[in-house]
């Protein structure tokens, strides 16, 4: 049996618009997730709700309120990685623009851009994200 080696939940936004998926480019020299695309997402600190976490990380990460529409799905690849919960969000006001000391990039892609860039995904719960809101 595996040991749990983590001790945090993360929680995290899949925001679309016109067809397009927001990720946001790690920005995190010398590590291996540095230039990796990710969900604007993080960790849940203590006295927050996952749901407080989802909105709060939008707008630190990209700028934008949102509200949240549902729960997509808790995603957890291994025994030894954070659960990741994945919300579909709404943008309700702000505008694109993310900390440079955090985040190099942050654009808008389609699901099939997704899915040819698996390689540069931080996580696979990208895909299973988006994949089960195309499929709805």
């Amino acid at each position: 049996m595996e040991k749990i080696t983590y001790t945090f939940i993360v929680a995290g936004v899949v925001i679309k618009q016109d067809d397009k998926y927001l990720l946001v480019q790690e920005n995190r020299p010398g590590t291996e997730v540095n230039g990796l695309w990710n969900f604007p997402a993080g960790k849940v600190e203590e006295g927050d709700s996952i749901e407080q976490t989802a909105i709060k990380e939008a707008k630190e990460e990209v700028g934008y309120d949102v509200d949240l529409i549902r729960k997509i799905d808790i995603f957890q690849a291994h025994s030894n990685t954070p659960p990741k919960h994945a919300f579909e969000a709404k943008i309700v006001g702000g505008k694109l623009d993310w900390p440079k000391n955090e985040i190099m990039d942050a654009r808008w892609f389609t699901w099939q851009e997704i899915q040819e860039m698996k390689e540069s995904l931080r996580s696979e719960w990208i895909i299973g994200a988006v994949s089960i809101l195309e499929s709805i």
